[in-house]
């Protein structure tokens, strides 16, 4: 899958968390909802977008945060 329609995806994930008071609920919130809707291989290739500075850029701030915060949630297990 390309990592710019992942990233739009999880930027529209973000855009709806951003309206949460509680960062940390809103935070949270994120990690679980790609970790429960996506398939592995589309986490981990989002995950991977993150070591590539230009990519990780294109995400919000929110959703950056949340997949730092939660990476070893949200990989893959083997």
């Amino acid at each position: 899958m390309d990592v710019s329609n992942l990233i739009r995806m999880a930027n529209r994930i973000g855009e709806f968390f951003v309206s949460i008071p509680d960062r940390e609920e809103a935070l949270e919130g994120i990690a679980l909802h790609i970790q429960k809707f996506w398939d592995p291989r589309m986490r981990l290739r989002l995950l991977d977008a993150l070591s590539d500075e230009q990519q990780a850029q294109q995400l919000l701030p929110l959703v950056l945060e949340s997949l730092q915060l939660h990476e070893q949630q949200l990989r893959p297990k083997p």
